[in-house]
């Protein structure tokens, strides 16, 4: 039976969308696989990691008829990128076998049975269905998933909180030592809700999501989120625990203010931070009316600064960061402007857009 047959491009895209959390070693080999179940034209291809479940469904033509099986998804991508982009290609089963065909080229591929594929058992009770485009929560997503912790004991600091509530949804991500936060407006009121999703899923989303309007729709529950765009069908498991408070974290009313241009700052930043060593990556910012001075020095006794002119009236502050925190958070802002609240050498400083006050960054200083 032929299972599939199209072009090279149409299959590996299908593919492609749903493989980013198959992992190839696995204590459960059928993870590695893709679970292929076709209906007519359609096939259905899902994967799973058992707390991740990607599902997707692709017009593919074929004999007509049901069957499922499961292949290594891995091998497959690798055997289709292999070939021409217009390639036609086939999936056959004959006699046990699973059999890939693209010109003169033939892949034999071992199979295991697809009612094997563990499937994550979706929960009985989502909530209310919203959305918002894909774009706005790719751009959400940028503007805080490098705060996320990576390894943290504290599970919950390795994802991201969502937060909708009215109609806003805002999303957070704090290591501990610098805090991100972003928010859109949502087009229908929604009644609160919070979650927080493991940092696997908010990687994969940040990778599948596309920069359209397309909306993209949610829906929590206690224990799992789902998401729905571009005909897949996203189920993860959430990260049970409290998150910070983060609006404690966030400074108010700091009252030495400085604004810049983001891309002069960053640059001047990634200077000096060659001059930090590889284990201590902290820079000093003195900041007095007129001049942003940035300097830095390693073990070896070498040493960069920086100037920079500003319009500045406020108190002369000297204050340590680790450089990447800084950078991490300038790369990832994308207006010309930026905005810096102080109060203190000791105390944590404030990153805004002057512009738009839906974003803040809030990073702690360091003792150099």
């Amino acid at each position: 039976m032929i299972v599939l047959k199209s072009t090279q491009d149409k299959v590996l895209a299908a593919l492609q969308s749903v493989s980013g959390i198959v992992e190839r070693r696995h204590t459960l080999p059928i993870l590695a696989n893709v679970l292929l179940r076709k209906t007519g034209n359609q096939v259905q291809l899902t994967t799973s990691d058992l707390e991740i479940q990607i599902r997707t469904t692709a017009e593919l033509g074929g004999d007509e008829g049901s069957f499922a099986t499961t292949l290594g998804a891995r091998k497959l991508i690798d055997i289709l990128r292999t070939m021409p982009a217009d390639q036609s290609v086939t999936l056959e089963s004959t006699g046990g076998k699973t059999i890939l065909k693209g010109g003169k080229s033939r892949f034999t591929l071992q199979s295991l049975p697809a009612e094997d594929f563990p499937l994550v058992q979706e929960s009985p009770s989502f909530g209310p269905t919203f959305s918002v485009p894909q774009k706005t929560l790719k751009s959400l997503l940028n503007q805080v998933s490098f705060a996320m912790a990576v390894h943290d004991i504290r599970y919950y600091l390795n994802g991201i909180l969502f937060v909708a509530e009215g109609k806003k949804l805002s999303l957070v991500a704090t290591d501990g030592h610098r805090l991100a936060f972003a928010s859109a407006d949502l087009e229908v009121e929604v009644p609160k809700q919070e979650v927080i999703l493991p940092r696997k899923t908010v990687l994969e989303l940040q990778r599948l999501l596309s920069d359209k309007d397309g909306a993209i729709e949610m829906q929590f529950a206690s224990n799992q989120a789902k998401f729905s765009f571009d005909g897949m069908e996203f189920v993860t498991k959430l990260v049970e625990g409290k998150f910070p408070d983060y609006n404690r974290v966030i400074p108010k009313n700091h009252k030495n203010i400085v604004t810049l241009g983001r891309a002069p700052l960053l640059s001047s930043l990634q200077r000096t931070a060659i001059m930090t060593s590889e284990k201590f990556k902290g820079v000093r910012l003195n900041i007095e009316p007129g001049t942003l001075r940035v300097a830095s020095s390693n073990a070896e006794q070498e040493e960069a600064v920086d100037e920079l002119d500003i319009d500045y009236g406020g108190d002369a502050i000297e204050i340590g960061f680790n450089v990447t925190y800084l950078i991490d958070a300038l790369q990832n802002m994308g207006q010309d402007m930026v905005r810096i609240e102080l109060a203190d050498g000791n105390s944590s400083a404030l990153v805004t857009n002057p512009d738009d006050n839906a974003f803040k960054y809030v990073v702690m200083p360091m003792r150099i």
